[in-house]
């Protein structure tokens, strides 16, 4: 335990990579500074996404999940929430995942609640409580932010470990 605790002290903690799709195959593709979902086929590259925990506990809701940093691996982009025109939206914004990570205090818009439903991962904005990542159900539509689960877009994804 002591030399987990010392490694993750010392910066050695590195993010895991998922590959993710959503209930309907959907996978998230990097068009320009933007994600979107496509429908997984040999033609599409999608995104590799990098998940680490954040290591400030300021604000943790075990009720809502684990605090986590979400990036794209091989990029220095990283998910953040901001409101553009009165509404939470879902932007990529240029940061290493790791300069977060390391970061003493939490970088809110930039944090995501990890929470699992059965065997399906759900990500709500720390800066938007109630906002959840989602996919519409119309492909090449961008990833965004959504009050509406389970209605007409998805918000629950299938992480797939990758080395």
């Amino acid at each position: 335990m002591y030399f987990v605790h010392f490694c993750h002290l010392a910066g050695q903690a590195a993010p895991k990579s998922y590959a993710i799709r959503d209930s309907r195959q959907m996978v998230w593709v990097l068009s320009g500074n933007s994600l979107i979902a496509a429908p997984l086929s040999n033609r599409v590259k999608p995104v590799i996404l990098h998940l680490i925990t954040c290591r400030d506990t300021e604000f943790s809701d075990k009720k809502k999940g684990n605090l986590v940093y979400l990036g794209i691996r091989g990029k220095d982009l990283c998910l953040f929430c901001e409101e553009i025109q009165g509404k939470p939206t879902l932007q990529l914004k240029e940061k290493n995942i790791m300069d977060l990570y390391m970061e003493k205090k939490a970088q809110k818009p930039f944090l995501f609640f990890h929470n699992k439903e059965g065997s399906s991962s759900v990500f709500q904005s720390v800066s938007y409580p109630g906002w959840f990542i989602a996919t519409s159900s119309t492909s090449g539509q961008p990833i965004f932010l959504t009050q509406e689960r389970g209605i007409t877009n998805n918000t629950n994804f299938y992480l797939d470990s990758v080395e």
